[in-house]
């Protein structure tokens, strides 16, 4: 029973990462990336490059904003504090027009000039859960179940590995790439297995009210608006159509601190501005805490009454801790860098596992002549090289493209997202028409990119190492300049020891 067993996991375990391991590899790339989505931002957005001042600006300081917003018919509009990892001010409202996102300077309010990009906060970290495919939530399905993919494999690669921890320790560099590949994808899964397990896990218990609808339509009824009210904190009420003054923002700001005892809000929020039901929210940070907690003060924007306030009921916590483990948005900096190597780690996992497939199946298919191997080789070559040279072409066209760039109506940053997709499938259209050199030619790619990166930025902006590494503020960008050269030294050593590996005779004749 035993052995028959192990087998039909050996199947599972298998297939699930054929079929899955692009979509997987995807996922864990741009969620590695995420960890230092804002530094990203910072990169890509050279005029946010500040320093963090010692003191937050008088809630005051955005009255007149918060008026443009009403003239502008908005129904929403808020205001995001500054921190150590984005020392800007970020407003944003929607209005009849559409929605406007403006980055205000931290010292006086005023507001920066648009820095065209998605970056990574708008780009990379949507791309990460949702594939930036909203439509019918279907990119959300998707991403769950390769969440749903990665605990399987995790499962049934421990029940496969009867001597997983001996595994561990057995690396066999010099054998052959079959061997060399198995042990590094050994030594990968059980050195991040529980990382994986658990981030996998997390990300699903993020989004439970989509993948598990019933938790909560059956205790609330299917209405959807009770269940935001109770576990999110939502307050609303209805407009008057009345103009009337806003209250100090000042003093809401001042309440919210004493609320908090002296913690600072981490955004704030006006319902219907100019409105006489008008509602001002202010939210309390998390940065210094795992869970990313919820907790509101609701104000009466004409008189500044103090109208609600809500903290999450204790399961809601417990949700919004695993949140908090998932996304990392509190302040340790060692632990960011952890999730940040067992990411690349889960990475390496995910690619020497289409490896194995490849070469334990390729003799056996070019006896049968069937054409498997060669399509999956390229569908891998894309899914990893692949993405990783769209990702560094969307950050050298963000460095290349000038701030009023415009092509067939699409603005800037819609330029380097279609860049990125682009140069995404065209790695796929190069792996299966250069079969024998995709490999090597795509390493080369990630090197050169990697290096042009960092000289365009250098060029660009003028924040080279050598002034990036000594001023504390720009320490993000030398810290991201750092690693693309770590990466293009990687790709180049890669590329080199493919250049001069020993041809295949059974390779040759499966892409003649």
């Amino acid at each position: 029973m035993e052995p028959t067993f192990r087998a039909s996991m050996n199947w599972l375990h298998t297939w699930t990462g054929v079929v899955l391991g692009g979509l997987l590899f995807a996922v864990f790339w741009m969620g590695t990336l995420s960890v230092f989505d804002r530094e990203i931002d910072r990169w890509m957005a050279p005029t946010t490059r500040l320093a963090l001042p010692d003191e937050t600006l008088p809630a005051e300081t955005f009255r007149p904003s918060i008026e443009a917003a009403a003239a502008a018919g908005a129904t929403i509009w808020t205001i995001v504090f500054p921190e150590e990892r984005q020392p800007v001010y970020r407003e944003t409202y929607r209005s009849k027009d559409g929605n406007v996102l403006r980055f205000l300077d931290p010292l006086t309010g005023a507001a920066l000039p648009d820095p065209g990009t998605l970056a990574g906060t708008r780009f990379i970290f949507p791309f990460h859960y949702s594939l930036n495919v909203r439509a019918w939530d279907i990119g959300y399905w998707l991403v769950g179940v390769a969440g749903m993919a990665m605990l399987v494999l995790c499962v049934s690669g421990v029940v496969i590995h009867r001597k997983i921890f001996t595994e561990f320790f057995t690396f066999r560099a010099e054998k052959k790439p079959r061997r060399l590949i198995l042990d590094l994808h050994n030594v990968t899964g059980v050195l991040g297995l529980p990382f994986h397990f658990i981030i996998s896990l997390s990300g699903l218990i993020i989004f439970f009210s989509i993948y598990f609808p019933s938790v909560w339509q059956m205790p609330y009824d299917g209405k959807r608006e009770l269940f935001n009210r109770e576990t999110w904190g939502t307050y609303t009420r209805p407009k008057v159509d009345q103009a009337a003054p806003l209250a100090s923002l000042d003093d809401m700001v001042a309440e919210a601190r004493r609320v908090w005892a002296g913690e600072e809000p981490f955004y704030m929020r006006v319902t219907n501005p100019g409105d006489a039901a008008a509602v001002v929210q202010i939210g309390r940070t998390y940065r210094d805490v795992v869970t990313m907690r919820v907790e509101i003060l609701y104000f009466d924007a004409p008189s500044g009454t103090l109208l609600s306030r809500f903290e999450t009921l204790p399961l809601v916590t417990a949700q919004r801790f695993i949140a908090g483990l998932h996304f990392i948005q509190f302040q340790h900096w060692t632990l960011r860098w952890i999730y940040f190597v067992l990411g690349l780690v889960g990475c390496v996992l995910i690619a020497t596992g289409y490896l194995f497939w490849l070469e334990s199946r390729r003799r056996k298919h070019a006896q049968l002549g069937m054409r498997g191997v060669p399509f999956v080789e390229g569908l891998t070559v894309g899914s990893v090289t692949g993405i990783i040279v769209a990702t560094l072409g969307f950050f050298v066209a963000n460095r290349l493209l000038p701030l009023d760039a415009a092509f067939l109506g699409a603005g800037r940053a819609s330029l380097e997202m279609w860049i990125f997709y682009l140069v995404w499938l065209a790695t796929f259209a190069h792996a299966w028409l250069r079969p024998r050199r995709a490999w090597a030619e795509q390493s080369w790619m990630i090197a050169v990119l990697a290096i042009a990166a960092v000289v365009l930025n250098w060029i660009t902006t003028g924040d080279h190492l050598g002034r990036s590494l000594t001023l504390a503020h720009l320490g993000p960008i030398g810290g991201m300049d750092l690693v693309l050269l770590a990466g293009a030294l990687v790709a180049t050593l890669t590329a080199l020891k493919l250049e001069h590996r020993k041809p295949d005779p059974v390779r040759e004749r499966q892409h003649a």
